[in-house]
Parts: C-alpha cells; sequence; structure tokens
C-alpha cells in the first residue's frame, strides 16, 4: 500500500471515523433498508461505496465514481431518486444553500434526504473548506429547500468535538516548534486521545450537548406533491 494510502486508512480507521458512529450507522441503515429496488444518490461520495443503489457522485474521478459533477450542478433529472445521501461534503461547496436545493430538485416527491455536516473538525481543504453548522443552520439548510418532516441529531457528539480540538491543538503545537513534526503528532495524539470519544454517549445526551459536538445528521422528506 502507498504511502498515502497508509495515511487515509489511518485517518478513517482513528481521527475520522464519524461515518461509523452509531447514530449515522443507524440513520444510514433505516434509509438504505427502506429504498428497497430504488434509486439513490451519493453526493461527494469520495472514495468509499456506500451502496451498490446509489449512483456515487463527485468531483474527482476515482474507482467508485459514477459521475464527475458539481453539486451545484446536478446532471440528472428532475424527480430521478429515491433517497440523496450526502455525507460531509457540504461544507466544501461555496453555497451550500444552492447544493441543498439540487438536492431537493433530482428527489422524487416523498423522497428522503440525509444531510452529515460537521461542526468541530480542523479545516480540511478538498479542494477548499468553507463552512461548519450548528444544529439551527442544519435546520435552515433543508428548509429552505422546501423539506418537511425534518429531523436532526447529533452523528458524533462533544467527546468527538473535544478529541478533534485536543489532537490538532497537540498537533499545532509541535509544528508550531518543527513544521515535520505536525504529521507524526498528529498521528501520535490521535491514538493517545482516542480513549475521549468513549465519553461521546454518555455527553450527547446532557444539555449542553450542542456546545461541541463533533457534527450533526438530518433527515427530511420531499413533499408528495412538490415539483
Amino acid at each position: 500500500m502507498s504511502r498515502p494510502g497508509w495515511r487515509r486508512r489511518f485517518v478513517r480507521s482513528f481521527y475520522a471515523d464519524q461515518n461509523d458512529a452509531p447514530a449515522v450507522r443507524a440513520e444510514l441503515g433505516a434509509l438504505l433498508a427502506g429504498l428497497g429496488d430504488g434509486r439513490g444518490l451519493n453526493v461527494g461520495a469520495g472514495p468509499q461505496r456506500l451502496d451498490r443503489r446509489l449512483v456515487h457522485v463527485d468531483l474527482v474521478r476515482g474507482p467508485s465514481c459514477d459521475c464527475v459533477a458539481d453539486a451545484r450542478r446536478l446532471p440528472f433529472a428532475a424527480r430521478t431518486f429515491a433517497l440523496v445521501v450526502s455525507q460531509e461534503t457540504v461544507e466544501h461547496v461555496v453555497d451550500p444553500f444552492e447544493a441543498v436545493r439540487e438536492m431537493a430538485r433530482v428527489l422524487s416527491p416523498g423522497g428522503r434526504v440525509y444531510l452529515q455536516v460537521p461542526f468541530i473538525i480542523g479545516y480540511h481543504p478538498g479542494p477548499e473548506d468553507y463552512w461548519r453548522f450548528t444544529r439551527a443552520g442544519v435546520a435552515a439548510l433543508l428548509d429552505q429547500a422546501g423539506f418537511g418532516e425534518v429531523r436532526v441529531r447529533l452523528a458524533v457528539g462533544p467527546a468527538v468535538g473535544a478529541y478533534r480540538i485536543a489532537v490538532e491543538f497537540a498537533a499545532t503545537m509541535a509544528g508550531r516548534l518543527w513544521p515535520a513534526l505536525y504529521l507524526p503528532v498528529k498521528g501520535a495524539a490521535s491514538l493517545l486521545c482516542y480513549p475521549l470519544k468513549w465519553l461521546d454517549g454518555w455527553l450527547a445526551g446532557g444539555r449542553a450537548r450542542d456546545r461541541i459536538p463533533g457534527g450533526y445528521l438530518a433527515v427530511g422528506s420531499k413533499a408528495q406533491d412538490a415539483g
């Protein structure tokens, strides 16, 4: 495996394992189970294929990418898909409101959208990184696109937020002393601080859960009579 492959695997296994969080697995599992033989769309799919029934769209061609496109200009007819999934993508779009309206456009009436966004995470351009979202911000993204029956919940909670801050702080301090130390210290801190994440389920039940969560997920429905 190449060095970038090693790095990607390490990041997905430790630092950025939010897509394996219990809340994410539960919500996506239920939506995919309900899809049946229908077709869905994964906007900003990245290198991993989520489900064979989803058309995987990304800005960069890769082994799991079916279509290269901008999230603001999806090359599909209106009312095409029964499900649209977007995991930590709209923070990279200069106009996330427009991107979510595009997701609504390509959904069939009664279709569902799954939107996952970060709140506490370090700057990560891919190709650029513009936004972070509160609980109210996620709801506003879906509301302005006409989605109803919107549910917003924590994808990863305050313990993950604290973990990310601790790891980035340690790596940034080391990098300030010697730039070459940034990545090695970030890797070491990702491992050493990992037990913080075990507190996530407990802290997510507290009244202050929205102060420093790692991120949110939201599920919304397109109205049956929508165009």
